[in-house]
């Protein structure tokens, strides 16, 4: 912080920078020019990423703070720009996001008078946020901003709102006390909770082991894989806490999904809500079997379930979770459970769900079948790539089919569910990783939602490959209504769709692709062209994935 007087944004900034933030994501708007000054004028100066509809801001700046862990931010306009934010910092707050945004807010002088876009916004952000506030002055600007700050990186994380009155913006005052970042310390766990944990681990002859999201947020990666190593379970993971259990590592038995959820006696969920995804909380008990024991850990009490029947809970910082339990375990009467034949059965299943899905990834149907694609992309994978998922059925093909070997390397919208989340998350990808690969994967229907910002990716070199899976339909939904109706309206998109024309339009390059044979080196030349690269594959709209949930 400066001891001379330095207008709103400047402070801004700095406790922005205080908190770890590198990057600015905004679409520009005169209420909010205060933080573009601050950012330039700073030591050294801030990156502005200048997007072409605020959305793409707020989903990049939600994915800066999935990658590095620390929170994203976007600046929005005031009225409009902040109300076209309102869908990801929903987003953020499902997936349990660090975001802060920052809404411009029609001046102090004016309020009441009905001066440009004058909206009271905190209320309409509120229920989708962790905290949402007006810095009235601009004396209140660096305080409220630190607490939104350490706030929305503090367990469990999520979005801060924050909007500040423009003239209050343009203000000019002294702060003497500089922000020291997030310090909030760790959440213990309850001991006791966690030696009952090891009592159910002990008891159990089937358990399973899920690894969510807020495992790779909370820093606890390096626990959770000595935890799995040390004590020989099975594993499934979902979101990002896909990669923290290598893919292809022998206890990694996610395409065994269906047969460990089924025949565990003992399911733990550790970092992930007990939602839609994982049956709300209830494993196997199918045709009179003893459903399995559940059990939920979170990072903080306020994300253990209340809807589920436990067997126990836990909550607190992660790593002193997996510790915590795996000394219980290893120090108690007995000798170490030995699981070996239920992962043998597991295992089993693995490879034989591996043989089948590589008949799907070489197919050669026409029209093409979208496991092919992965078919072909996952051979040109690195181990670091990022790859970012953005659509429906071709999407959850993806999640079938690609298992990252490190943490960090899969982006989703998590269980929101919102399209034209893609374009942002590849942004922050290709900023965060710079020399990794960067695939974002796109349903048609997505790619409609935010193509025009490969405008951004242009104008600010950050170049990415695109493939999309063109079935010209919104596919989630056509089936269903068939199914339901025997007939679809409002599912179908124009044929033949040519995405890749509007990339190259913009500045970037593309092709089209209607033969399985030219899938792969269409993507060599994606990957070699250092441009922002669309390959726009037709793909067979009866192909559907076999989904075994429809949220409900």
């Amino acid at each position: 912080m400066t001891h001379e007087p330095q207008h709103g944004g400047v402070h801004a900034v700095d406790v922005a920078r205080a908190h770890g933030v590198e990057h600015m994501f905004t679409l520009s708007g005169a209420h909010v020019f205060p933080m573009y000054d601050g950012a330039v004028k700073a030591e050294p100066a801030m990156p502005i990423i200048d997007v072409r509809h605020e959305p793409t801001a707020v989903f990049a700046a939600e994915a800066i703070g999935k990658l590095t862990r620390k929170p994203g931010l976007a600046v929005l306009t005031a009225g409009p720009g902040v109300t076209n934010g309102v869908s990801p910092i929903a987003q953020a707050t499902f997936s349990g996001s660090p975001l802060v945004v920052v809404g411009g807010r029609a001046p102090n002088n004016r309020w009441g008078s009905g001066s440009l876009q004058e909206l009271d916004q905190p209320p309409i952000v509120a229920s989708v946020s962790k905290s949402a506030v007006t810095a009235h002055k601009v004396d209140d600007i660096a305080p409220v901003l630190d607490e939104a700050f350490t706030l929305a990186g503090s367990s469990h994380r999520g979005p801060t709102f924050v909007d500040v009155p423009m003239d209050e913006f343009f203000n000019a005052t002294t702060v003497t006390t500089k922000s020291k970042g997030n310090t909030t310390a760790p959440i213990e766990p309850d001991s006791g909770a966690l030696s009952k944990i090891a009592g159910l681990l002990r008891e159990s002859a089937r358990p399973v082991l899920v690894i969510g999201t807020d495992v790779w947020a909370d820093h606890a990666e390096q626990a959770a894989l000595q935890f799995v190593e040390e004590t020989g379970i099975a594993v499934i993971s979902n979101g990002m806490g896909r990669g923290i259990i290598p893919g292809g590592h022998p206890q990694l038995v996610t395409k065994a999904r269906s047969t460990s959820f089924n025949g565990a006696d003992l399911v733990i969920v550790v970092g992930t809500p007990l939602d839609f995804r994982l049956g709300y909380g209830i494993f196997g008990g199918k045709e009179g079997a003893t459903p399995a024991k559940t059990v939920h850990i979170a990072d903080s009490p306020g994300q253990v379930s209340t809807h589920a029947e436990m067997a126990a809970s836990a909550s607190g910082d992660l790593t002193l979770v997996f510790n915590g339990v795996l000394a219980a375990l290893q120090s108690g009467a007995g000798s170490k459970p030995d699981w070996s034949p239920w992962l043998s059965t597991l295992q089993d299943e693995v490879r034989a769900a591996t043989a089948r899905d590589n008949e799907l990834l070489t197919a050669s149907a026409d029209p093409i079948h979208p496991a092919r694609i992965y078919g072909e992309l996952l051979p040109r994978l690195a181990d670091d790539a990022v790859v970012i998922g953005d659509g429906g059925d071709f999407v959850s093909f993806a999640g079938k089919f690609v298992e990252p070997k490190l943490p960090g390397g899969w982006l989703d919208p998590g269980p929101y569910g919102c399209l034209g989340a893609g374009m942002g998350a590849a942004m922050a990808a290709r900023i965060a990783k710079p020399s990794s690969q960067v695939v974002l994967l796109y349903g048609d229907g997505a790619a409609g939602m935010s193509l025009m910002d490969v405008d951004t990716l242009v104008r600010h070199n950050l170049p990415i490959v695109m493939i999309v899976g063109n079935n010209s339909a919104w596919g989630l939904e056509k089936g269903p209504m068939q199914w339901l109706y025997g007939y679809d309206v409002a599912a179908d998109l124009a044929p033949q769709t040519r995405y890749d024309q509007v990339v190259t339009a913009l500045g970037g390059g593309g092709e089209m692709v209607t033969d399985p044979k030219d899938i792969g080196p269409a993507l060599d030349r994606a990957f070699a062209s250092g441009v922002p690269y669309l390959v726009n594959v037709m793909t067979d709209v009866n192909a559907a994935y076999p989904r075994a949930t429809t949220g409900i």
